[in-house]
C-alpha cells in the first residue's frame, strides 16, 4: 500500500503536517479527514464513502484496488469499514517516520506525567 502515488503522497505529508500543527493539531486534521471521507448516515468510512469522498483529500486518482486495500488495511475488526479510530491508526502505520515521532512524543507525556503527578 506505501506504494500507492497519491496516498503516498498523503504519507509524506503527516510527518511535516506534524511538525507544523504539533500533536494535538495532527489529530484534529485527522479527524478532519476522517469526518470528510465518513458517510455520514453510518458514522464510518465505507468503500462507497471513500469513493465518494476522496476527491476532497485530492485522492480522486485512487485506483478502485487502491481504495479496497485501504479500506481492507485499515478494517481491524472485520465489519468492512473504518471507524474514527481504525482510520487514525491506519494514517500512522502508513508513515513510518511519523510512527517513530508518535513514539516520541508518547514517552515524552509519559516522562511530563510522571515529573508533574495532577495530584
Amino acid at each position: 500500500m506505501a506504494g500507492v502515488g497519491k496516498v503516498a503522497v498523503f504519507e509524506d505529508m503527516l510527518p511535516m503536517m506534524a511538525d507544523k500543527l504539533g500533536g494535538d493539531g495532527l489529530i484534529r486534521e485527522l479527524c478532519n479527514g476522517f469526518q470528510l471521507l465518513m458517510d455520514k448516515d453510518k458514522g464510518v468510512i465505507t468503500l462507497e464513502s471513500l469513493r465518494r469522498n476522496s476527491a476532497l483529500l485530492g485522492l480522486q486518482d485512487l485506483k478502485e484496488e487502491e481504495l479496497v486495500s485501504m479500506v481492507k488495511e485499515g478494517d481491524s475488526d472485520g465489519d468492512g469499514a473504518l471507524n474514527q479510530m481504525e482510520f487514525c491508526v491506519l494514517m500512522f502505520r502508513l508513515s513510518p517516520e511519523l510512527m517513530e515521532e508518535s513514539q516520541f512524543w508518547l514517552e515524552e507525556a509519559m516522562e511530563e506525567e510522571l515529573n508533574y503527578p495532577m495530584c
